[in-house]
């Protein structure tokens, strides 16, 4: 029984098993990506991402435990010399796996396993989009202030037109008002006018 053992023999002795492990660990530090099955792809990132982490101390000491899991000469200088100068501000998660489907023959689970920091269309993609993101979350609270402050703006603007609006309606009408019964005062006045010198004259007359 398996109890209790978390480590996944991958159907391979502990001997065979270290040593395919190596020969990935290395092939991905020189290469920066390979293709192989989801179950090795697991084991491998608990594999090396410890050495990464120890290739940030640049010593002999460190040289050496790494070389002592890789056993590649080769891979051990990539790792000081390439890839560690890129993973220095990187404080963990140093590979990145991605499915592919399943392989043709066993319909075993395939993915590409690869340095993170390694993959420049990937790096400018998530660069663009935090730049995105950061500017949307500066951007909505400012937005927001200033939609709401135009918004209320407009509300003022709009109700001050209104009430000068009815103001101006009820000038011209108080002067078309004005204006009628003025008007209408004339016309009376005419009016009255000509009975007045029209009875003048008939008195004129009958004397």
């Amino acid at each position: 029984m398996r109890h209790l053992n978390a480590i996944n023999s991958l159907g391979r002795k502990s001997a065979d098993r270290k040593a395919m492990m190596a020969n990935l660990a290395s092939s991905l530090i020189l290469h920066k990506r390979i293709s192989t099955t989801t179950a090795k792809a697991r084991a491998l990132r608990t594999y090396v991402e410890p050495l990464i982490t120890r290739s940030k101390d640049d010593s002999t000491h460190s040289r050496r435990v790494v070389f002592r899991y890789l056993g590649n000469k080769n891979a051990v200088a990539e790792l000081f010399r390439e890839v560690a100068p890129k993973i220095a501000s990187r404080p963990g998660g140093y590979t990145r796996i991605l499915k592919t489907g399943s392989r043709i023959g066993d319909a075993a689970e395939m993915c590409i396993i690869e340095l993170v920091d390694f993959n420049e269309n990937m790096l400018a993609a998530g660069e663009g989009t935090k730049a995105k993101a950061s500017r949307r979350r500066r951007g909505s609270r400012k937005k927001s202030a200033e939609t709401a402050a135009t918004a209320e703006t407009a509300v003022a603007a709009a109700e001050t037109a209104a009430v000068a609006e009815a103001a101006a309606e009820a000038e011209t009408q108080a002067e078309a008002a004005a204006a009628t019964e003025t008007t209408a005062e004339v016309a009376a006045t005419e009016a009255e006018t000509p009975a007045e010198e029209t009875g003048a004259e008939t008195e004129d007359s009958k004397e």
